[in-house]
């Protein structure tokens, strides 16, 4: 009995589950999905146990494609992004129970100065959620936050010591993001390209269409290097080429003007790069020009305010509109919420709010006066339209800090790392990575999207890359 059990065990539990769903189609129908997730858990848990890098894999790819339990109709209050965010809660315990059985983490790479920053930042977070003005929300986001660092940093170093498996990771997040393109452009081609309809068209993958044009903005300088990759097969390189091609044009007609903004500052960027100008450099420079800035802000805004250009109409109006802070309804929002930000951190200026709970509490922020016709007292607009800004309202002083800290090593990393390592194909590559994670700090300066499935994976991956190139890729190129 027992060695038929064991010979015909799986075609039993196939036809256990076939029948445990006929019994809840007919009896128990409102667990019918519950019960039709078992399988696909299970599939995931073997995975994660046996082949974790094709888990990674099929995070990367289905990360594009993942809709809110919002977008779903399945909740109003909690939200969460599926498949991909329960996927990113389960690698982040499975690798901490390896840790602790087994102390897996290169120690090389968490004691990174990069990995440090991350660390004292989770540690600053963790302060400021015990002194949260809403400390549910803050463990909400403190939780979340875990593990986006665990499944899209952490475990990275593992996988990114070989570069094939860092070329693999973008082709299959591309792949994933070229099918929400396809979709989302046959869907904005009905409505005739329409600039109105760019926003919701991305629905229900992306909240916005911001958001997006983040996302394309991060891999169009990476999908065109691997063009430029001759040892990648030409198959790759073709595929590369169609994914570059596919993603710049998704961003012009996504009307995202921030990811406008940020591929236009990366272009500048590739520029000093190619001049080999020193960071060092970089920094006087921009003090210089913060400096003059600062002397004439009085003129230069009075400029700004004479320009009336709204984001209609083709795409040099959209051009214009980015510095229209006059009428465009768009930039004055966010002006809004950049001045509920600094107010809030006037009234809280070293704990904050806590993490995550400016959504909740900036509303009695507002002025009459700066409001705008989307303007709302309900936290359901997004965020404080700022990565820096959120942190300083939510975190303090400190929280800011710490933030420009991790902008300003990351970028002298990338000026370091593409000036050093040896070999074209990896400066190619290094400098991809560098200029797609230097889109998204420039995008966080209109935006925040680091609480997102969406835009955390690409942004800590990135920067576990530039961290790997700096750990093992150099060392291995001088040996060679």
């Amino acid at each position: 009995m027992l060695r038929y059990l064991k010979l015909y065990i799986f075609e039993l539990l196939i036809l256990t589950y076939i029948l445990g769903n006929a019994y809840i189609m007919v009896y128990k129908k409102d667990y019918f999905y519950p019960y039709n997730v078992i399988p696909l858990v299970i599939i995931v848990v073997y995975v994660a146990l046996l082949h974790l890098e094709k888990l990674v894999y099929f995070l990367a790819f289905a990360t594009p494609l993942a809709i809110s339990l919002k977008e779903l109709g399945l909740s109003e209050t909690m939200d969460l992004s599926l498949p991909t965010e329960p996927i990113m809660a389960g690698i982040m315990l499975l690798y901490i129970f390896n840790e602790l059985s087994k102390n897996i983490t290169d120690r090389k790479f968490i004691n990174h100065p990069a990995s440090v920053i991350i660390i004292i930042q989770l540690a600053w977070m963790l302060v400021t959620t015990f002194t949260s003005t809403d400390v549910a929300v803050s463990i909400k986001y403190i939780i979340a936050r875990l593990w986006f660092i665990f499944s899209c940093y952490i475990i990275m170093h593992h996988l990114f010591r070989d570069r094939k498996n860092l070329i693999n990771f973008v082709l299959f997040y591309g792949s994933g993001l070229l099918i929400v393109v396809f979709i989302t452009t046959a869907k904005h081609a009905a409505f005739n390209f329409n600039h109105k309809a760019a926003d919701w068209i991305v629905s229900p993958f992306y909240n916005d269409h911001t958001a997006y044009g983040a996302a394309l903005a991060m891999f169009i300088p990476v999908c065109l290097s691997f063009v430029f990759l001759k040892s990648l097969s030409l198959s790759i390189r073709l595929y590369s080429l169609v994914l570059f091609v596919a993603f710049t044009t998704a961003i012009i007609i996504s009307y995202a003007r921030a990811g406008w903004l940020s591929l236009a500052i990366a272009m500048a960027i590739l520029i000093t790069l190619l001049l080999k100008i020193r960071f060092r450099t970089i920094i006087a420079t921009l003090v210089v020009l913060g400096t003059l800035f600062y002397a004439f802000q009085t003129d230069i805004l009075i400029a700004l305010g004479r320009n009336n250009t709204d984001a209609e109409g083709g795409f040099a109006n959209n051009i214009e509109s980015i510095s229209n802070i006059s009428t465009d309804a768009s930039n004055l929002e966010r002006l809004n919420r950049w001045s509920c930000a600094l107010r809030m951190w006037e009234d809280k200026p070293v704990l904050g709010w806590g993490p995550g709970t400016y959504m909740f509490k900036y509303a009695p922020y507002q002025l009459s006066k700066e409001r705008t016709i989307i303007s709302t007292n309900f936290g359901t607009n997004g965020n404080a339209h700022s990565e820096y800004l959120g942190p300083l309202a939510e975190q303090g002083v400190l929280g800011l800090l710490i933030v420009l800290i991790l902008l300003f090593y990351s970028t002298s990393l990338g000026y370091r790392l593409v000036y050093s390592v040896e070999g074209t194909e990896m400066k190619i590559l290094t400098a991809a990575i560098f200029l797609g994670l230097m889109t998204y700090f420039v995008h966080g300066f209109l935006n925040n999207f680091l609480d997102t499935d969406k835009l955390s994976l690409p942004f800590w991956a990135f920067l576990a890359a530039l961290v790997c190139i700096d750990i093992y890729y150099k060392k291995k190129e001088k040996s060679a």
